[in-house]
């Protein structure tokens, strides 16, 4: 059981890896997962994250067998440890894809939301699942399906624990593209891909901006968009865009 890490045409793979248990996430796990998304952020030759699950499934939530254990404090420890990931997955200022196979529950479902764009195959199923076990949801689940769906809907998912369909995700807009099963990291990675082509820190501004929008007044958001796009007509991206546009070229982007 472990967090693996490929990267290939400047696109970073994180796959999580405990089959046997539907890849259900273990509190070492917890660390690796949080170091490698951590890593990433430095890592300027990865221009595209991809997370995705080893197998069948994407993942079937914490592990169990981890529940339950300890005193208040150490449960407090576990939840900072839980929430650092999902923000170091949705902070990152880099286009991260969420491919789902199977089973995607729990505080799976949380960071698989905190991804900029999900897409799923045709056996991805998805629940908010701690009702089940006398839990309120973690990871910002209850955030991201508030901001995507609305508060009623989400409050619909949460408070039954049913399971939602790749179908009904796609209608929902928690699902961007339905994929065969076997093509679905193939398609990852041309989204992937192509995203890399683009200029990676204009992307991650852009970035920026929509979190600000959820919180910030049109006014406010406006002076954000101020501060930023003097930043960016800087780069070195920004001057070959320009200069492809003149020379009517295909521009190339070096994410700089």
């Amino acid at each position: 059981m472990s967090i693996e890490l490929a990267v290939e045409r400047g696109v970073a793979t994180v796959t999580i890896s405990q089959p046997a248990k539907k890849n259900a996430i273990s509190l070492a796990m917890r660390e690796q997962l949080w170091t490698v998304f951590e890593g990433l952020a430095e890592n300027d030759e990865v221009r595209a994250v991809i997370l995705t699950g080893a197998g069948d499934d994407f993942c079937s939530g914490m592990d169990v067998d981890t529940m339950g254990t300890g005193d208040v404090a150490w449960s407090l420890t576990k939840m900072r440890r839980l929430q650092r990931i999902a923000r170091a997955i949705a902070s990152l200022k880099k286009p991260t894809i969420a491919a789902v196979n199977g089973v995607c529950v729990g505080v799976g479902w949380s960071y698989a939301l905190a991804c900029d764009i999900v897409i799923a195959s045709e056996t991805a199923r998805f629940a908010q699942i701690f009702r089940n076990v006398g839990l309120t949801p973690d990871g910002g689940a209850v955030w991201q399906l508030r901001q995507q769906i609305g508060a009623m809907r989400a409050k619909e998912i949460v408070y039954s624990g049913r399971k939602v369909g790749v179908d009904e995700a796609l209608a929902l807009g928690l699902v961007l593209e339905k994929v065969e099963s076997g093509r679905l990291l193939e398609r990852a990675q041309e989204m992937a891909e192509s995203f890399c082509a683009a200029p990676t820190l204009a992307l991650g501004m852009a970035k920026r901006q929509f979190d600000l929008a959820s919180s910030a007044s049109f006014d406010q958001f406006l002076e954000f968009e101020f501060a930023m796009q003097p930043v960016m007509s800087r780069t070195e991206d920004h001057v070959e865009g320009v200069t492809a546009f003149k020379d009517k070229r295909p521009p190339s982007f070096k994410g700089k």
